[in-house]
């Protein structure tokens, strides 16, 4: 299991009692209103153990998506106590979390065994789906007891999803952009459109482009992969030191046509206007005593070639600075004051020019 930081769960409920009684810890819901509304398992059914699976392991069928709503007990491994099994419970989604006014119904349990104690009311609203056809309002009366439900995913991303769901910032779990990437990929999967969610005003918006820099490419995946353009296109300017032709054939798959085009356009187009840009030469002045027309020349040649460096250099990222220090040393070996100061101002000009050229799609 990932890290508890990053899933947001608690391994605080131990020592659970026999079959007698519903839970030995306290809650602040009564057991009769957990009853009725479908909190826990009635207390005839012994709580599952941690990371076993709710359903027996079947080598016909695939583990996942197993059945959608489950209430059988399932029995202790032989030779365990029932009543010092210990479960994993999600420290934001949990029985006392009070997130709704009326408890949670539903038990969530993701792959790594960590539950999440969340109400079905949520799950459907979000959702254009019925959660990925697991969940139905006419499959799932209210207030069923003990209903539990299995996911593939593992705790930290879906600990994101929920957390979309019920609008609640996850910042403080500091989830890492692979787990974001995780999250986004099953919101869309669950029909809880990332687009609709992953606004400029939202934190899930903020926590992506914030790692942008640092894994730029999965970022613009994500915006990509699920047509978020608010977020593709910042995201995009982080992208200018990379190759594009070292791109993955799943990477390319991901992002898709559309967007793949305008990044690869984006990388042309800057490298062009860059070529463009450096195609006027310093201008010439009156032939003096010290510099006629064929001194002049010269410092047009040395700025054929050093233009010619920096046009083929495959760099739709390179900075003022890269290209200040490639045509300043000219100055250095002119003698001609008016030389010296039309290079300059070329310079100037050039510089000015290349930081009007956009740097996004």
């Amino acid at each position: 299991m990932g890290d508890g930081r990053d899933a947001g769960v608690d391994s605080t409920f131990d020592n659970f009692s026999d079959a007698t009684e519903p839970f030995a810890f306290e809650s602040e819901w009564s057991y009769w209103e957990m009853g009725q509304s479908g909190a826990v398992m009635p207390a005839s059914n012994p709580c599952p153990p941690p990371f076993q699976p709710l359903t027996p392991p079947n080598t016909d069928r695939a583990p996942f998506p197993p059945p959608a709503l489950r209430r059988e007990p399932i029995d202790a491994p032989p030779g365990t106590n029932p009543g010092s099994l210990s479960v994993t419970v999600s420290t934001a989604f949990h029985l006392d979390a009070r997130l709704l006014p009326i408890p949670p119904d539903i038990i969530v349990v993701t792959q790594d065994g960590v539950r999440f104690y969340v109400h079905s009311t949520m799950l459907l609203s979000g959702s254009t789906n019925n959660f990925n056809e697991l969940l139905s309002p006419e499959l799932v009366p209210q207030h069923q007891a003990g209903a539990y439900l299995s996911v593939p995913e593992d705790s930290s991303a879906f600990n994101i999803v929920l957390h979309v769901i019920y609008d609640v910032s996850c910042a403080s779990y500091y989830p890492c952009l692979d787990t974001l990437a995780d999250a986004v990929d099953a919101m869309a999967k669950y029909g809880i459109t990332p687009k609709d969610h992953i606004l400029p005003s939202k934190p899930l918006f903020a926590l992506i482009l914030n790692q942008a820099p640092i894994q730029p490419i999965l970022a613009y995946c994500i915006a990509a992969s699920h047509d978020i353009t608010d977020m593709a296109v910042p995201v995009s300017s982080h992208t200018l030191s990379l190759q594009l032709q070292y791109l993955t054939h799943e990477v390319v798959v991901k992002i898709g046509p559309i967007y793949l085009r305008r990044l690869f356009f984006l990388h042309l187009g800057r490298l062009e206007a860059l070529r463009r840009l450096l195609l006027p030469q310093p201008h010439l002045h009156p032939s003096t005593t010290t510099c006629d027309f064929a001194d002049q020349k010269r410092l047009a040649r040395a700025w054929i070639l050093a233009s010619g460096h920096l046009a083929w250099g495959d760099r739709p990222d390179i900075s003022a600075s890269a290209i200040e220090s490639v045509l300043q040393p000219l100055a250095n070996y002119l003698t001609c004051q008016l030389c010296k100061t039309n290079l300059m101002e070329c310079i100037k000009q050039l510089i000015v020019r290349w930081a009007m050229v956009k740097r996004s799609i």
